[in-house]
């Protein structure tokens, strides 16, 4: 089966299981058929990336691919703690989001930023610091329902979408693992850059140190603070936001501007 096939039944996948849920979500009446999708999905998508690995002797971080990337490992993330939770709901957000990266990577490809000019430090370091963007996005996503979670049972009768969420105890535990797991490897990233690059404050790395250590700094606080004092809620809530804007800013920022804007 050619890459090109397998990119667009991995789409077609993501969309019909975003789209089932609504439907059940409205029905009140959420069935295993998503889930079955989102995983079929998830192993097209992973069948593409393997194919294109093997193509170009190494993985293609070019912007839509990392992109790409990145939001296959949020989709199995989500996949895998829906094992344990109910919280494949998130799907609404995360399905769509993987088949419009997927479209992007195949409509714009570029193999001009393989991984295998690299030795295994540098892929190391960077698909640690993959695993820990994916499980930070999925901890913001987190948060932003948490948000509207908890102002809505506030204020007036939730909506059936808020309703059909596990409870904000549940939502909550989830968030602070997802945090921790995130942390994890978003630590691994720190350590193995500072190892085996030579100058990871060089003038083309400078900003995504700073922005990544302000990150674990937020991150790490959040968890300290949680342990110590119980935060939890709204200021879970923002320093999870804060903490995500800066490495979203981290990773994406640069190279968008690179490659997008002024084409470099």
């Amino acid at each position: 089966m050619t890459s090109v096939v397998l990119a667009i039944l991995s789409i077609g996948m993501y969309l019909a299981s975003a789209l089932l849920i609504i439907r059940h979500i409205s029905q009140n009446n959420l069935q295993r058929t998503p889930i079955y999708l989102a995983w079929a999905a998830v192993c097209a998508h992973t069948l593409y990336t393997a194919q294109a690995f093997l193509h170009n002797n190494g993985f293609n971080f070019s912007f839509f691919s990392t992109a790409s990337f990145v939001a296959m490992i949020v989709a199995l993330l989500l996949l895998m703690a829906a094992l344990r939770k109910p919280v494949e709901k998130l799907g609404v957000a995360v399905f769509p989001i993987a088949a419009v990266m997927l479209g992007l990577e195949l409509g714009f490809d570029d193999k001009s930023q393989a991984l295998s000019t690299h030795g295994w430090a540098m892929s190391s370091h960077i698909l640690t610091s993959i695993i820990a963007f994916s499980l930070l996005n999925i901890a913001a996503l987190q948060a932003a329902l948490l948000a509207i979670q908890d102002q809505q049972l506030k204020s007036h009768p939730p909506r059936r979408f808020i309703q059909s969420l596990p409870s904000l105890q549940a939502m909550e535990s989830l968030l602070f693992q997802m945090l921790a797991a995130g942390l994890f490897f978003l630590t691994l990233s720190l350590v193995s850059g500072f190892v085996f690059i030579d100058d990871l404050f060089a003038q083309h790395l400078v900003h995504k140190t700073v922005l990544s250590i302000l990150a674990w700094i937020i991150f790490s606080g959040l968890l300290i603070g949680r342990s110590r004092y119980g935060w939890r809620g709204k200021t879970a809530i923002q320093w999870t936001v804060c903490g995500f804007i800066l490495l979203l800013l981290a990773y994406f920022g640069s190279k968008l501007v690179l490659k997008l804007i002024l084409h470099r």
